[in-house]
C-alpha cells in the first residue's frame, strides 16, 4: 500500500492505495452520460504517456519525432506534458481544496480544461485535476512533480494468481440497465480489437458464436475483406477446457493489477482483453444478472427472466481503437494504416464499422 504527500509540504493527499493496471477507459469519452470513477476505492494507477499541455500538432512534430514518442499513426495532436500522472478515485483524496478560478467543465462538472484544479489545502500548491463532468470517467489525476509517493505500513501483497481472480468471478454486463451497450465494453472491445487486427497479418479473422460475434464479427467484416484464408479465434485464459490446437489466435484477459495478459505455454499469438469483460465470457455468458428463485440443474442455464438485450447494434469504442492502433508498430503496415486511416475519416460520421 502507498500514499502520496504533497512534494512540497510532505501533507498527505491520499488515504492508502495498492497500485493496478491503467484501466482500459482511462481515456473515453461517452457523449452526455454522467459515469462512475474510473477506479475502485483503495486502487490507484499511473498512465505511462505524456499528458496535459504543451500539445503539439502532428504537422508539427512530424512522424520521426512521434515515433520516438511511441506514436506510429497520425493523430490530431500529441501531448509533450510530464508522463507518470497518477490516478485515483475521486473518495481516496485527502487534504485538497479547490481552486475556484480553475473549475470550468462542458456541462455537469469539472473537466480540467484549465489545467490542474485541486491544490494541497496545507501549502496551496496545485497537485491535481478533479474530473467529474458528463461523458467522462470521474477520476483525480495527481501531476507527478507535485506529488511523493511514500510507501505505507503493512506487508506487500504480491498480485492475485489467476485462479484467484477466476474465482472471484469480477464481471461486467454487456448491457446497462437503461437497455444500452456497457461503455466499459466498448472500450475494453475497441482496445482488444485494435490488437487483433495487428495480430491477423491482414487475414480475415472467424470468431466463436455468441456475444463475439456481435462485438468483434461485425467490426471485423467491415475491416478485413474475405479472400484469404481466416484465421480462428478462440476464448482462452485460466479454469477453461484446453482446445486451442487449431487456434491461431487467444483472446486472453489481461491482469488487473500487474497489466499483463494469460499466456498458455508455447508460443501462441494472444490479443489481450479486459478481465471482468472476458470473465463475463467465459462463465457468464447467458446467465441472467435479475435475482430468480428456484434452482436449476447443473449445466443449465436460465431463461427466465430474460437477459437484457441492447436497443442498438454493438460499436466498439471507436477512439480507443483509434489511441491503441496509433501506439502500435504495426499500424506502419500498409494494410493497416489504410484501415486506420479510413476509420479516422469516417469517425466523424460514427459510420466506422
Amino acid at each position: 500500500m502507498d500514499e502520496f504527500v504533497c512534494a512540497r509540504c510532505g501533507a498527505v493527499l491520499t488515504a492508502a492505495v495498492s497500485r493496478v493496471a491503467l484501466p482500459t477507459h482511462a481515456n473515453q469519452q461517452v457523449w452526455h452520460i454522467l459515469l462512475p470513477a474510473l477506479m475502485a476505492a483503495g486502487t490507484y494507477a499511473v498512465d505511462p504517456e505524456p499528458s496535459g499541455p504543451p500539445w503539439r500538432l502532428w504537422d508539427e512534430v512530424g512522424s520521426e519525432e512521434a515515433e520516438a514518442r511511441g506514436v506510429f499513426a497520425p493523430v490530431f495532436s500529441l501531448s509533450f506534458g510530464p508522463a507518470g500522472a497518477i490516478v485515483v478515485a475521486p473518495g481516496d483524496t485527502r487534504g485538497t481544496v479547490l481552486i475556484p478560478e480553475r473549475c470550468d467543465g462542458y456541462c455537469m462538472g469539472l473537466d480540467g480544461r484549465d489545467g490542474p484544479n485541486l491544490a494541497c489545502a496545507q501549502c496551496g500548491q496545485a497537485v491535481a485535476t478533479r474530473i467529474d463532468d458528463c461523458s467522462l470517467w470521474q477520476a483525480v489525476w495527481f501531476v507527478p512533480a507535485a506529488v511523493r509517493r511514500v510507501a505505507s505500513l503493512g506487508p506487500v501483497s504480491p498480485p492475485l494468481s489467476w485462479d484467484t481472480l477466476v474465482k472471484q468471478r469480477q464481471v461486467v454486463y454487456p448491457v446497462d440497465a437503461r437497455g444500452i451497450w456497457s461503455a466499459r465494453w466498448e472500450a475494453a472491445i475497441g482496445m482488444s480489437l485494435a490488437h487483433l487486427l495487428a495480430s491477423s497479418a491482414g487475414s480475415p479473422v472467424t470468431v466463436p458464436h455468441g456475444l463475439l460475434q456481435p462485438t468483434f464479427g461485425r467490426a471485423l467484416d467491415v475491416l478485413i475483406p474475405a479472400g484469404t484464408t481466416p484465421k480462428r479465434l478462440v476464448l482462452a485464459g485460466p479454469e477453461l477446457p484446453a482446445s486451442l490446437e487449431d487456434a491461431d489466435l487467444l483472446l486472453a484477459p489481461v491482469h488487473p493489477q500487474t497489466g499483463l495478459a494469460w499466456r498458455p505455454p508455447g508460443n501462441a499469438v494472444t490479443v489481450p482483453l479486459d478481465a471482468d469483460i472476458w470473465t463475463y465470457l467465459a462463465f457468464d455468458e447467458g446467465r441472467s444478472p435479475m435475482p430468480a428463485t428456484g434452482g436449476m440443474p447443473d449445466g443449465v442455464l436460465r431463461d427466465d427472466p430474460l437477459p437484457m438485450r441492447p436497443l442498438s447494434m454493438f460499436d466498439p469504442d471507436v477512439q480507443v481503437f483509434l489511441h491503441t492502433l496509433a501506439r502500435l508498430p504495426a499500424v506502419r503496415h500498409p494494410w493497416l494504416r489504410a484501415i486506420f486511416d479510413r476509420a479516422t475519416e469516417q469517425q466523424r460520421f460514427a459510420r466506422c464499422w
